[in-house]
Protein backbone atom coordinates (compact mmCIF):
# COMPACT_ATOMS: atom_id res chain seq x y z
CA UNK A 1 0.00 0.00 0.00
CA UNK A 2 1.46 3.42 -0.92
CA UNK A 3 2.48 5.68 1.96
CA UNK A 4 -0.36 8.14 1.24
CA UNK A 5 -2.91 5.34 1.72
CA UNK A 6 -1.14 4.02 4.81
CA UNK A 7 -1.33 7.46 6.39
CA UNK A 8 -4.99 7.83 5.40
CA UNK A 9 -5.76 4.43 6.95
CA UNK A 10 -4.09 5.38 10.21
CA UNK A 11 -5.86 8.76 10.24
CA UNK A 12 -9.16 6.98 9.69
CA UNK A 13 -8.51 4.82 12.73
CA UNK A 14 -7.48 7.79 14.85
CA UNK A 15 -10.59 9.80 13.96
CA UNK A 16 -12.78 6.74 14.46
CA UNK A 17 -11.40 6.24 17.98
CA UNK A 18 -11.11 9.88 19.07
CA UNK A 19 -13.58 11.84 16.97
CA UNK A 20 -12.65 14.98 15.10
CA UNK A 21 -12.40 17.62 17.83
CA UNK A 22 -10.07 15.72 20.14
CA UNK A 23 -6.90 14.79 18.27
CA UNK A 24 -4.35 17.54 17.68
CA UNK A 25 -2.15 17.49 14.59
CA UNK A 26 0.69 16.29 16.82
CA UNK A 27 -1.47 13.36 17.98
CA UNK A 28 -2.46 12.63 14.39
CA UNK A 29 1.22 12.61 13.39
CA UNK A 30 1.89 10.03 16.10
CA UNK A 31 -1.14 7.97 15.05
CA UNK A 32 -0.01 8.09 11.42
CA UNK A 33 3.48 6.96 12.50
CA UNK A 34 5.23 9.51 10.28
CA UNK A 35 7.11 12.75 10.78
CA UNK A 36 5.18 16.01 10.84
CA UNK A 37 6.85 16.95 7.57
CA UNK A 38 5.69 13.72 5.89
CA UNK A 39 2.17 14.11 7.28
CA UNK A 40 1.90 17.66 5.94
CA UNK A 41 3.42 16.65 2.59
CA UNK A 42 0.55 14.20 2.08
CA UNK A 43 -2.17 16.10 3.96
CA UNK A 44 -1.34 19.84 4.23
CA UNK A 45 -4.06 20.69 6.80
CA UNK A 46 -6.23 19.03 9.42
CA UNK A 47 -9.17 19.34 7.01
CA UNK A 48 -7.13 17.53 4.35
CA UNK A 49 -6.39 14.83 6.92
CA UNK A 50 -10.12 14.46 7.61
CA UNK A 51 -10.89 14.24 3.89
CA UNK A 52 -8.12 11.67 3.38
CA UNK A 53 -9.50 9.58 6.23
CA UNK A 54 -13.07 9.86 4.89
CA UNK A 55 -12.05 8.91 1.36
CA UNK A 56 -10.10 5.92 2.66
CA UNK A 57 -13.02 4.80 4.79
CA UNK A 58 -15.44 5.28 1.89
CA UNK A 59 -13.45 2.94 -0.35
CA UNK A 60 -12.99 0.43 2.45
CA UNK A 61 -16.71 0.47 3.33
CA UNK A 62 -17.90 0.00 -0.24
CA UNK A 63 -15.44 -2.88 -0.68
CA UNK A 64 -16.60 -4.43 2.59
CA UNK A 65 -20.28 -4.22 1.60
CA UNK A 66 -19.58 -5.68 -1.85
CA UNK A 67 -17.63 -8.68 -0.56
CA UNK A 68 -19.68 -11.79 -1.44
CA UNK A 69 -22.55 -9.71 -2.81
CA UNK A 70 -25.37 -11.78 -4.39
CA UNK A 71 -27.36 -10.64 -7.46
CA UNK A 72 -29.77 -7.70 -6.98
CA UNK A 73 -32.93 -8.29 -4.98
CA UNK A 74 -33.91 -9.46 -1.51
CA UNK A 75 -30.79 -11.54 -0.96
CA UNK A 76 -28.57 -8.58 -1.84
CA UNK A 77 -30.41 -6.39 0.70
CA UNK A 78 -30.15 -9.09 3.36
CA UNK A 79 -26.43 -9.29 2.62
CA UNK A 80 -26.08 -5.51 2.86
CA UNK A 81 -27.71 -5.32 6.29
CA UNK A 82 -25.75 -8.34 7.54
CA UNK A 83 -22.52 -6.65 6.43
CA UNK A 84 -23.69 -3.32 7.92
CA UNK A 85 -24.15 -5.04 11.31
CA UNK A 86 -20.64 -6.52 11.09
CA UNK A 87 -19.19 -3.13 10.11
CA UNK A 88 -20.91 -1.31 12.94
CA UNK A 89 -19.80 -3.92 15.46
CA UNK A 90 -16.14 -3.90 14.43
CA UNK A 91 -15.45 -0.67 12.56
CA UNK A 92 -18.02 1.94 13.59
CA UNK A 93 -19.35 1.31 17.11
CA UNK A 94 -19.87 5.07 17.59
CA UNK A 95 -21.86 5.54 14.37
CA UNK A 96 -21.15 6.89 10.92
CA UNK A 97 -17.76 8.60 10.63
CA UNK A 98 -18.94 10.67 7.65
CA UNK A 99 -21.84 12.15 9.56
CA UNK A 100 -19.57 12.82 12.52
CA UNK A 101 -17.26 14.77 10.19
CA UNK A 102 -20.22 16.64 8.74
CA UNK A 103 -21.30 17.69 12.23
CA UNK A 104 -17.76 18.59 13.31
CA UNK A 105 -17.05 20.69 10.18
CA UNK A 106 -20.45 21.97 8.96
CA UNK A 107 -19.07 24.98 7.10
CA UNK A 108 -16.05 23.29 5.51
CA UNK A 109 -17.04 22.85 1.83
CA UNK A 110 -14.49 20.14 0.99
CA UNK A 111 -15.50 17.99 3.94
CA UNK A 112 -19.19 18.53 3.14
CA UNK A 113 -18.43 17.52 -0.47
CA UNK A 114 -16.62 14.35 0.66
CA UNK A 115 -19.57 13.38 2.87
CA UNK A 116 -22.04 14.18 0.08
CA UNK A 117 -20.03 12.03 -2.35
CA UNK A 118 -20.11 9.11 0.09
CA UNK A 119 -23.86 9.43 0.61
CA UNK A 120 -24.56 9.73 -3.13
CA UNK A 121 -22.56 6.57 -3.73
CA UNK A 122 -24.61 4.85 -1.02
CA UNK A 123 -27.85 5.84 -2.79
CA UNK A 124 -26.44 4.41 -6.04
CA UNK A 125 -25.47 1.22 -4.19
CA UNK A 126 -29.02 0.88 -2.84
CA UNK A 127 -30.39 1.23 -6.37
CA UNK A 128 -28.01 -1.43 -7.67
CA UNK A 129 -28.48 -3.91 -4.81
CA UNK A 130 -32.24 -3.70 -4.80
CA UNK A 131 -32.63 -3.59 -8.56
CA UNK A 132 -35.12 -0.81 -7.83
CA UNK A 133 -33.72 2.68 -8.48
CA UNK A 134 -37.14 4.10 -7.55
CA UNK A 135 -36.61 2.83 -3.97
CA UNK A 136 -32.97 3.88 -3.63
CA UNK A 137 -33.61 6.99 -1.50
CA UNK A 138 -35.93 5.16 0.90
CA UNK A 139 -33.50 2.23 1.23
CA UNK A 140 -30.67 4.69 1.79
CA UNK A 141 -32.64 6.30 4.63
CA UNK A 142 -33.15 2.90 6.24
CA UNK A 143 -29.40 2.24 6.01
CA UNK A 144 -28.63 5.67 7.49
CA UNK A 145 -31.18 5.23 10.26
CA UNK A 146 -29.68 1.88 11.22
CA UNK A 147 -26.19 3.42 11.27
CA UNK A 148 -27.35 6.36 13.38
CA UNK A 149 -29.31 4.17 15.82
CA UNK A 150 -26.55 1.56 16.21
CA UNK A 151 -24.84 3.17 19.23
CA UNK A 152 -28.13 2.96 21.17
CA UNK A 153 -29.93 -0.05 19.71
CA UNK A 154 -27.19 -2.26 18.28
CA UNK A 155 -28.45 -5.28 16.35
CA UNK A 156 -32.08 -4.19 16.84
CA UNK A 157 -31.47 -1.22 14.56
CA UNK A 158 -30.04 -3.46 11.83
CA UNK A 159 -32.87 -6.00 12.03
CA UNK A 160 -35.58 -3.33 12.01
CA UNK A 161 -34.03 -1.58 9.01
CA UNK A 162 -33.57 -4.87 7.15
CA UNK A 163 -37.19 -5.89 7.77
CA UNK A 164 -38.45 -2.51 6.61
CA UNK A 165 -36.23 -2.66 3.50
CA UNK A 166 -37.54 -6.11 2.58
CA UNK A 167 -41.13 -5.00 3.12
CA UNK A 168 -40.50 -1.97 0.95
CA UNK A 169 -38.99 -4.13 -1.78
CA UNK A 170 -41.92 -6.54 -1.62
CA UNK A 171 -44.45 -3.71 -1.67
CA UNK A 172 -45.92 -4.65 1.70
CA UNK A 173 -47.06 -1.62 3.73
CA UNK A 174 -44.99 -1.31 6.87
Amino acid sequence: MPLHQQIAARLEQAFSRQGFAEPSVAELKTAADVSLRTLYRHFPSKEAMVIGALEHRHARYLGFLSDGEPPPGKDALRHLFKRLGEWMKHDAPHGCLSMSAFVAFPGQPQIVAAVRHHKQDMVALMARLSGRPDLAQALFLLHEGASAAWPLLGEQAIHAAENAALQLLEGIPS
